[in-house]
Formats: C-alpha cells, sequence, structure tokens
C-alpha cells in the first residue's frame, strides 16, 4: 500500500546520522531516494551522474571495482543491473548508520561477490595492499567532498590501489565551478601521464573525472 500511495503523496522519514546530520529516505512514485539536506545521496540524481560515467568506462576489462562512499547502494545497483557487472565489488563507508540503510532500506549487504567495510576511506587506502581494475570516489559530506580527499597524499595511495590498466572514477564536485583544489588534483593525474578527461556540469552542476592510463 506504501508503494502505491506513493505515487499520490510521497512519504519521508528521517534518520540521524553523526557524520551525514539529517537523512531523509523519501518513497516517491514506487522508488526510494536516499537523500540528504541539500543533495540526493541515492538512487536519484546522483545515480544518472554516476551511470553517464560507467558508461564510459569498457566493464568486460574490470575484474575487481574497490567503492568509495557506499551512499545507500545505487552505484552496486547501477553496476549490477544496468552493466550485467557481476564481478567482485569492495565498498567502504566511514558511517554505520549509511550501511544500515543501505542493508533494511536498499537490500546492499554483503555476499560473495560483494564486502562492505565500515571504515574511514583515507584510512583503508593509505593501508590498502590490493589493486583494482576500477576504482569509484563518490565520497560527500551533503553537497561537500571532504578536503582530505582532494589532497595530493590521498591520490597518490589511490594511484598504488589502481592495477596498472585500471581507472579511477572521481564524482569530484557538485559545484558550478570547478575549486582550487579539484584543478590541483586534475593537474595532479595528468602529471602521471594518464589520461584524464573531464565531463563538466553533468545535471547541470556535476563535475565527473575519469582516469586511464595510457
Amino acid at each position: 500500500m506504501t508503494g502505491l500511495l506513493s505515487y499520490i503523496i510521497p512519504k519521508t522519514k528521517t534518520i540521524k546520522s553523526e557524520y551525514s546530520g539529517q537523512l531523509e529516505i523519501t518513497t516517491k512514485n514506487g522508488k526510494k531516494h536516499l537523500n540528504t539536506k541539500n543533495a540526493n545521496y541515492s538512487y536519484g540524481a546522483l545515480q544518472l551522474i554516476l551511470k553517464f560515467g560507467l558508461d564510459k568506462i569498457d566493464l568486460k576489462k574490470v575484474n575487481s571495482v574497490l567503492l568509495l562512499g557506499l551512499g545507500g547502494g545505487s552505484v552496486i545497483e547501477t553496476l549490477r543491473d544496468d552493466f550485467n557487472y557481476q564481478k567482485h565489488i569492495t565498498a567502504i563507508d566511514i558511517d554505520p548508520v549509511i550501511i544500515k540503510i543501505a542493508k533494511t532500506e536498499f537490500n546492499i549487504r554483503n555476499t560473495s561477490n560483494l564486502k562492505i567495510v565500515c571504515q574511514d576511506a583515507l584510512q583503508f587506502i593509505k593501508q590498502n595492499t590490493q589493486q583494482f581494475d576500477l576504482i569509484i570516489i563518490d565520497l560527500f559530506i551533503d553537497i561537500t567532498v571532504p578536503k582530505p580527499f582532494l589532497e595530493l597524499s590521498f591520490w597518490e595511495d589511490i594511484i598504488k590501489s589502481k592495477s596498472s590498466n585500471g581507472v579511477i572514477l572521481f564524482n569530484g564536485s557538485l559545484e558550478k565551478e570547478k575549486s582550487e583544489d579539484l584543478k590541483k588534483v586534475i593537474t595532479f593525474l595528468k602529471s602521471k601521464v594518464y589520461n584524464v578527461i573531464v565531463y563538466d556540469k553533468i545535471n547541470k552542476v556535476n563535475t565527473i573525472i575519469i582516469t586511464e592510463s595510457l
């Protein structure tokens, strides 16, 4: 009944998170969305933006995925359902509330080909010794990428975690103009002799960056 009523009157419930503030789970037109005060976190505009980026990548060559920033798990849904990607995904999120929401509201849970880790992405990538064919970086607090994830030391660790022919997909900004920090990241990646493709104003504001080895 809730699903049918959502086509007439959207239903929203709120959950408090230490990291993300007040989260909203809204059922609209029979589909759930996870939002913060100012941004869509999962299963809405964000899902379409990351689908745009994934569509630019040859996933047939990808045997392992590292996802930094689980959210409600819409990227995983997109990989599985839209691109039929059934290989292993490791997903990292610092927020246990977010992980619980992904599990209970969106049925995103640990399986033989999905490992969800509750850990700070900064700490995880610094300690990581495994290499991945695709690293998806989708790290926001509300509409902001926390500054540590725009530091070049973080990107040094990202490069170490990427396989020799691996790809990086970075959801870099929800702002109309790229910040100076984001510009420095782009310059840094180009200095590593990577092919760096920048897609500006996806969904009018988002910046998506895809980095591949030449």
